[in-house]
This record gives C-alpha cells, sequence and structure tokens, in this order.
C-alpha cells in the first residue's frame, strides 16, 4: 500500500538520462523523496543495466538489478541522435527541475544537451552529472566502472590480511556514493534556487568520491609523514585501528570485536595472556600478537557464550549474521525495510525501501520499474499540449 505522506519533492519533474548504477541510483532516491522521474532510454535495449545481470537473475525481461534501482520511475524511449526526438526531449526539458547524465565528457556535447545547452532552454534546471574521473586530465576518458575506481583510489589495500593481494569492496562502492553526492548536491542547489530564481550544476566523480569515502584514513596518511597503510596479518578489519577490531572465528560461528580496552577484554574473556599489554600504545604495535591470542581463545568457546560475557558489560561486540539470520531477527523485522513493488502487468519485485523517514513515517511506492518506452504516448501528449 503506497503512503499517503506528502512527500518532500512532490512537484518537481526529474529527467533520467543515467545508466548503470550511480545515476540510476540518484534518481531513485529523488524519486523516493517524492519527484516525478522519467528515465529518457534508447529505444534499441534502453538503460544497459537492463542487461547487466546478478547471478543471472532476472524478472519480466530485465536484471533484477534494473528493477531494483530504477523501481518508481516511468520510461520514454528516445534516439537523440534523431531530430524530432531530440526535439520532443528538449521540450521535456524546458519544463523540467532536474536533469541527471552520467556519460563519459564529451558525449552529451555532441549530442547538444551539455549544461550550457540545457540552461538556455530551462534556466531554472539543476544538471547533475557523474563522470569517472572529472573531466580534465590523464583519466578523463576512462571508462567510469567500479572496480577499476577502486583500484586506482587505494581502496583496496585497505581490506584484507596483509598476507594478501589488493581486496576490493564486494559492493559497487564508487557507485553508491557518486549517487548519494550528486543528490545532496542537487538538493542544494534546488534550495538555492528557491531563494534566487536560478538552477545550477553539479558535478561528482565516481573517483572524487571514493576518496571522499576515506577521508579519515587518508587525512591521517597526509599527516603522517606519508605512511603506507598497515593492514594488520591478523582478521583484518581496519588497517589504522588496534587490537581488538576484527571478525574472529568461534567454535560454532563467528563473533565481531570493535574498539576497546585489551586489559578490560581480556578480564571478561577470562584471558589472563592479554592482560600483560598493558599499554594502549601495544594494541596497536603489537596488534598481530593480540589477534592470535584472541583467535585462539575464542575457538574454544560458542559465540553465544562469549557475547554472554562480553554484551552485559557494554563492551562493544555482535553476532555475525547471514541474510538468513538477519531476515528472521526481529530487529530487521521491525524496521519494515522491505517493500513490494510490481509493473502494470503484475510482474513483482521484492526489494528494500528509502532508508529516510520523514516526519516518523516511511517513504514508500509500489511503483515498479518500467518497460522502455512504457510512457512515450502520456508524455508525447502531454507535451503536444503545452505548445
Amino acid at each position: 500500500m503506497t503512503t499517503m505522506i506528502l512527500k518532500p519533492l512532490e512537484g518537481l519533474m526529474v529527467l533520467d538520462f543515467s545508466q548503470f548504477l550511480s545515476g540510476p541510483s540518484a534518481a531513485l532516491r529523488l524519486a523516493d523523496l517524492g519527484a516525478h522521474v522519467i528515465k529518457i532510454e534508447r529505444p534499441d535495449g534502453g538503460d544497459l543495466c537492463r542487461r547487466l545481470y546478478i547471478s543471472n537473475l532476472e524478472l519480466d525481461g530485465d536484471s533484477t538489478l534494473f528493477h531494483s534501482i530504477n523501481r518508481n520511475k516511468e520510461s520514454v524511449s528516445a534516439n537523440l541522435k534523431d531530430p524530432g526526438d531530440l526535439e520532443f526531449v528538449r521540450k521535456l526539458i524546458a519544463s523540467a527541475d532536474v536533469m541527471i547524465q552520467n556519460f563519459r565528457p564529451g558525449v552529451m556535447e555532441k549530442i547538444g544537451l551539455h549544461y550550457e545547452a540545457v540552461k538556455q532552454i530551462n534556466p531554472r534546471i539543476v544538471y547533475g552529472e557523474i563522470t569517472g574521473y572529472g573531466k580534465t586530465g590523464p583519466w578523463a576518458g576512462k571508462p567510469g566502472q567500479d572496480l577499476l575506481v577502486q583500484s586506482l583510489s587505494g581502496l583496496a589495500w585497505l581490506n584484507g590480511d596483509a598476507a594478501q593481494p589488493p581486496v576490493p569492496f564486494g559492493l559497487a562502492v564508487a557507485d553508491m556514493y557518486a549517487g548519494a553526492h550528486l543528490v545532496q548536491g542537487i538538493l542544494a542547489c534546488l534550495v538555492r534556487r528557491g531563494i534566487t530564481g536560478t538552477g545550477g550544476l553539479v558535478e561528482v566523480s565516481l573517483l572524487e568520491s571514493i576518496l571522499d569515502f576515506q577521508f579519515e584514513v587518508l587525512t591521517t596518511h597526509l599527516n603522517d609523514g606519508g605512511k603506507t597503510p598497515e593492514r594488520s596479518g591478523v582478521n583484518n578489519a581496519h588497517a589504522y585501528l588496534g587490537a581488538p577490531y576484527g571478525i574472529y572465528a568461534t567454535s560454532d560461528g563467528f563473533i565481531a570485536l570493535a574498539m576497546g580496552s585489551i586489559i578490560e577484554l581480556g578480564k571478561l574473556l577470562r584471558c589472563e595472556a592479554l592482560e600483560r599489554f598493558s599499554d594502549p600504545k601495544s594494541w596497536f604495535t603489537a596488534r598481530d600478537e593480540i589477534k592470535m591470542i584472541l583467535r585462539d581463545h575464542l575457538q574454544t568457546g560458542s559465540t553465544s557464550h562469549w557475547l554472554s560475557l562480553l554484551t552485559p558489560a557494554d563492551y562493544w561486540c555482535s553476532d555475525v549474521l547471514t541474510w538468513t539470520e538477519l531476515l528472521k531477527h526481529e530487529a530487521f523485522q521491525t524496521l519494515q525495510m522491505t517493500q513490494t513493488v510490481a509493473r502494470q502487468n503484475g510482474a513483482q519485485l521484492h526489494t528494500t525501501r528509502c532508508p529516510i523517514r520523514i516526519d516518523r513515517e516511511l517513504l514508500l511506492s509500489d511503483q515498479g520499474s518500467p518497460k522502455i518506452g512504457e510512457h512515450n504516448d502520456k508524455w508525447r501528449k502531454e507535451v503536444a499540449e503545452r505548445t
């Protein structure tokens, strides 16, 4: 059931020219906040993400990835190289509040839909664009793909243990953070437009977003003489944090230990070997030695046993759940974090909801992702009536 809350961005029109993850994730968040989002897609295949499969899973002819990141949107198909279609799109732009694109630098300039051209059509528009590495410099034309950006940014050297090669995140973190940063910039420009009446250009790149993601540790590197990150050789979870920070095997599962006193931990776990590390500096300098002691000790008891000792003392720890375990847990169910969306033909997808609450209300919509060009007739009629 769609909530009846008046969402903050209701009444705003967003044209989403973007593909794959970063731009569409930004448009999705704007849609969740109430904006009317229209995907502008190629007639022959549409957004390439429609065929970007995760585990070969698809629904109603499109990848579940496409469905999950393009729910709550409409679709208009247009060949931007065709003068008639391009003119139709220009008329849509004239009425839009926001436009998003994530093509490589130069592509929209060739079509004539770059910011300077669009601003002439609609001075109030907020134009958001995502590139891989910025619009200048030696990497400007390089493919803006998440794994490549993670690898170039230094991020992969923070993951895994010291003896392992660079380890990337198991998620498209550069795409997701760039999308979130684009939304922040777009919302800021919409606020400014409400004051000044003029729109603006918002630019983010995958590389800049993933560098910002590392701001804490990169700032340390910039101020400690340029030392390289030192990943722990044992159960590494953060290259810049001392013991006990990490995930450890128990006799029947795993337990996560965050920051805390090694002395206190030794007493709580009844592990005397830890109590000799009385100097807090040693918790980093002797990090691997401490972690090896912990690793061996924690394997002698169950996860529930260790949690029963640590949790009452408010020592920062947790179980390490699988998705199956998480979805059954009362804490997850209390959040009401999932929703079901559907296409006009009845095809349904169980997916996550917007994580934001407004005025204590969830932001829900049961509108699924669109078919390519599903809303062509609606918007061509709308444009014809306006002109």
